[in-house]
């Protein structure tokens, strides 16, 4: 039982990474795009809008990469258990994967671009690379016996 609830609690802390890291970098890629429409943005604000962002898109951010991390983590799971390990290497591979195919089968589905960030490539790739630290954060926290299998 202990074990279920260290693969559960690590989960948790992956989700809240990536939805934490991806939030900032949403924030950061807006923030940009305004200084480069020529409108000045005072640091205060700019950390303003960087919190808020964690308060309020995050947690609707976390519910995707929650369900996203579902099914890239079974995946990955599989993987581990067939390769004998390599749960450090596989589950960033797999949040970072997971991510990726998320954003761009909901950019090709929906009439618009749910996430301002993903209209470029590079914020794409970000949000990728947060999935790959929580995959990451996963990995770490996995009960030793889990990781190997």
């Amino acid at each position: 039982m202990w074990r279920w609830l260290r693969i559960a609690f690590a989960f948790v802390a992956a989700v809240l990474c990536a939805a934490a890291l991806g939030s900032v970098v949403q924030t950061q890629f807006n923030m940009a795009a305004l200084l480069g429409m020529g409108v000045t943005v005072p640091a205060t604000v700019w950390l303003e809008s960087t919190l808020l962002d964690l308060l309020g898109f995050a947690p609707l951010y976390a519910v995707v990469v929650a369900a996203t991390f579902l099914i890239a983590f079974a995946v990955a799971g599989l993987l581990v258990r067939l390769a004998g390990g390599y749960a450090r290497l596989l589950f960033p591979l797999a949040g970072a994967c997971g991510l990726l195919a998320t954003i761009l089968l909901a950019n090709s589905l929906l009439p618009m671009t749910p996430l301002a960030v993903t209209r470029h490539m590079l914020g794409t790739a970000a949000l990728a690379v947060a999935g790959g630290i929580g995959g990451l954060v996963f990995a770490g926290l996995l009960p030793h016996r889990t990781a190997r299998l």
